[in-house]
This record gives C-alpha cells, sequence and structure tokens, in this order.
C-alpha cells in the first residue's frame, strides 16, 4: 500500500525533477556543440583543401624550363621569322602609338574590351623595357602556353589559344627575327581590368578551358597547301580569333568557328569567313587579291581593322596567300554568329 506524500515532500520531488531534466539539458549541450565544432572543422579542412588543389590546378607551368635555354637558343632563321612576324600581324597590336615606323615595338596600344582595357607590351630588343633579355624558350612559353619568365600567366588578349599550334621551330625563327629590329625605350601601361578579371590567378582555369594547344598533323586526304594554309590560318595568323563569336567567358564558340565575331570593343562586327557567308559567292582568286591587295569582288577594298592585316598578309610569299585562300575557301559553311 502507497501511503500519500506530504505536501513538502511532493514540492521536494518537483524541485529535484526539474533539476534531474535540466541537468540533462546541460549533458546534452556540450555533446550537440562538439557535433557542430567537429562538422566545422570538417567543411573547413575541405575547403582549405579545395583551395590548395585550385592553387596547384591554376598554376602557371611553363612548357620549356629557364634552366635549358641554350639547348634552343640556336638556329634561329631570321628571313622565316619575318614570314610568321607578318602571318601573325604582330605589329597590329605591339607596334608604338602615334609611330609610323611599324617595326618600333614599343607596345602601349589600348585594346578595349568588355573585361577591360588591354596595353600589349613592348617587345622590342630593348634589354630594359623590351624583350631584349628573353631567351628564345621564354618567347615559346609566352606563345604556345600564355606563361611569362617570372612564370606568371598572361591574359589572352595575347592570342595563344591559336599561337599554340604554332611549331617551335618558328617560333625560335621569329625570335632571330625580333632581334633584328631596333630596341624601342618606354614601357606600356598595366592593364587597367576590373575585380575578378585583374586576378592572373582565375587565368588558369580559363586555360583549362579553352587553351588546347599542340601543332596540328597534316591532312594526307588534302594538298601541301591545304594543309600550309590550315596551319597559317590557325596558327600564327590568329583569324578565328577575330572571326568567331565568344562566350560569356571570352572563350571562342568551338561549333561557331570562322562564323563571325565582333571586334574586340564588341561595338562592330567582324565577318563570317566560312562558306556560310558572303565568300560562299567568291573565289580562291578573290580571296588571294583581297589579302594581298584589299579590294573586294566588287570593288569596295578593306578597311577598319583588316587593313593592317591586309598591310602584312601582302608582303608574303605568294604561295602562302594562296594557301592561306585555300584554306579559307574549304571552311564548311556555318550560318553566321547571331542567326
Amino acid at each position: 500500500m502507497r501511503l500519500p506524500l506530504s505536501p513538502n515532500a511532493q514540492s521536494f520531488n518537483r524541485r529535484s525533477g526539474r533539476r534531474n531534466l535540466a541537468g540533462a539539458a546541460f549533458a546534452a549541450l556540450p555533446r550537440r556543440g562538439r557535433t557542430m565544432r567537429r562538422w566545422l572543422l570538417l567543411l573547413l579542412l575541405v575547403a582549405v583543401a579545395a583551395a590548395i588543389a585550385a592553387w596547384f590546378v591554376s598554376a602557371p607551368r611553363s612548357l620549356y624550363a629557364r634552366a635549358d635555354w641554350r639547348a634552343y637558343e640556336d638556329g634561329g632563321d631570321p628571313g622565316r621569322g619575318r614570314i610568321i612576324f607578318l602571318a601573325g600581324g604582330c605589329e597590329s597590336c605591339h607596334m608604338t602609338p602615334g609611330e609610323n615606323d611599324p617595326l618600333k615595338l614599343g607596345g602601349g596600344y589600348e585594346l578595349k574590351t568588355p573585361f577591360g582595357s588591354f596595353f600589349p607590351p613592348n617587345i622590342s630588343p630593348d634589354p630594359q623595357d623590351g624583350i631584349g633579355g628573353w631567351k628564345v624558350v621564354d618567347l615559346a612559353n609566352a606563345l604556345l602556353v600564355g606563361v611569362s619568365p617570372e612564370p606568371a600567366h598572361l591574359y589572352p588578349a595575347l592570342p595563344y589559344t591559336s599561337y599554340s599550334h604554332m611549331k617551335f621551330e618558328d617560333v625560335r625563327d621569329l625570335m632571330a627575327y625580333l632581334r633584328t629590329l631596333p630596341p624601342v625605350k618606354g614601357r606600356a601601361p598595366p592593364h587597367r581590368l576590373s575585380f575578378p578579371f585583374n586576378i592572373r590567378r582565375g587565368v588558369g582555369f580559363w586555360k583549362l578551358l579553352y587553351l588546347k594547344g599542340g601543332v596540328p598533323a597534316d591532312d594526307p586526304a588534302q594538298s601541301a597547301a591545304w594543309n600550309r594554309g590550315r596551319y597559317l590560318v590557325e596558327g600564327p595568323g590568329h583569324c578565328a580569333e577575330c572571326h568567331s563569336p565568344r562566350d560569356i567567358f571570352g572563350g571562342i564558340v568551338a561549333a561557331k568557328r570562322f562564323s563571325g565575331g565582333l571586334t574586340a570593343d564588341g561595338k562592330h562586327k567582324v565577318p563570317n569567313i566560312t562558306q556560310g557567308g558572303a565568300l560562299a559567292k567568291w573565289s580562291q582568286s578573290d580571296i588571294e587579291t583581297a589579302l594581298s591587295l584589299g579590294l573586294t569582288p566588287d570593288g569596295d577594298s578593306l578597311g577598319g581593322d583588316m587593313a593592317p592585316v591586309v598591310r602584312n598578309l601582302s608582303q608574303l610569299p605568294k604561295d602562302d596567300i594562296a594557301a592561306i585562300a585555300a584554306y579559307i575557301k574549304s571552311l564548311p559553311a556555318i550560318p553566321s554568329a547571331g542567326k
């Protein structure tokens, strides 16, 4: 038989029960806190590991070691290098603004883009302000993988996504020619880019998406002229860089390559040069005439950004002009970008 508790005993039991419940609650708090701290620590470790991986993946990687420069220095031919210089139109961007001599490559021309303004550097053989202190491997790393001697990522305003298809021998010849040009004092202004485009390390991630280098193998089903033309157009000539649309990250849309694009500042259209554009009505001879004389079949003349291109290409050997025209005429029809 259970006897009823006195009022004092009942009060004591209620207070004791509250203390037991409170004690259990307080005992549970540290366990929940420890669990939360473990999750936070795990998240921190994952974030640190991801940051380390990103830093490693985005690091600039040279193709040729600077320490091995002597093995690559000899053998350049300035005459052949001049052909690469003209095909690439190097003076179009690197000529000193206001200078009448296109071979004075002091840099400083403002290249306006949606990402900000780029200023191509001095590439004259001046030892302080230009690339007079560079070795052949330095130029090769810059053109083929977009890495400077420091090493640091170069912005793709230098069209190394196209230059990456060049032969090393042509880079060496180009350096031999550049060394014959007059040194120019003065440096270009620093690039003016908005955040986050001013973070060079981000270019490393961009390269993972868009830098697909390597010299293309000759197509045995095509003529020697066609293969030469493809090399000049896709490599040193970097024609796709202007004549193709780009995505929001500034990379060429591969499926629309050569189907027309916009000028660097995004204000003017660049024509479609596949057989899906106006060139479908042009003959190979018409293309040769346009590239060498700047004249179109309807009697018009090429101006604007094409004027310096014609100025350079007109100095190429006729066989190279014919080769470029043969390859361009063979480009499969793609509807003009934006249509």
